[in-house]
């Protein structure tokens, strides 16, 4: 069974940073894809970035230059750096993995190519 569980969330001011992690476990190769997401109140959960165990990203346009993703494969764990927050990145932060393996471009923000999630961790950015 794949657990993933969140941390790093917190208060922060705007133009500060976060450092999010999720730690996988139930996986016995680094072959599967994973994501960071965000769901603000009132407002549909999207992606936020995503990576493969080859290391290349994939971002939204709303955190491109402000985030980065990675994930470290013998610790089955994905980070993200959120560097020069803005009150608009105020949302639960989740992360989630596939059962698959590599995503397109174009399905690696998408929710439904995900098959697991963790509980989420808030970031509160104010101005």
């Amino acid at each position: 069974q794949v657990q993933l569980v969140e941390s790093g969330g917190g208060s922060v001011q705007s133009g500060g940073s976060l450092r999010l992690s999720c730690a996988a476990s139930g996986y016995t190769s680094s072959s599967y894809y994973m994501g960071w997401f965000r769901q603000a109140p009132g407002k549909e959960r999207e992606g936020v970035a995503g990576i493969y165990s080859d290391g290349k990203p994939t971002y939204a346009d709303s955190v491109k230059g402000r985030f980065t993703i990675s994930r470290d494969n013998a610790k089955h764990t994905l980070y993200l750096e959120m560097n020069s927050l803005k009150p608009e990145d105020t949302a639960m932060y989740y992360c989630a993995s596939n059962r698959w393996g590599p995503l397109i471009t174009e399905r690696a923000l998408g929710r439904y190519w995900y098959n697991y999630w963790g509980q989420g961790t808030q970031v509160t950015v104010s101005s």
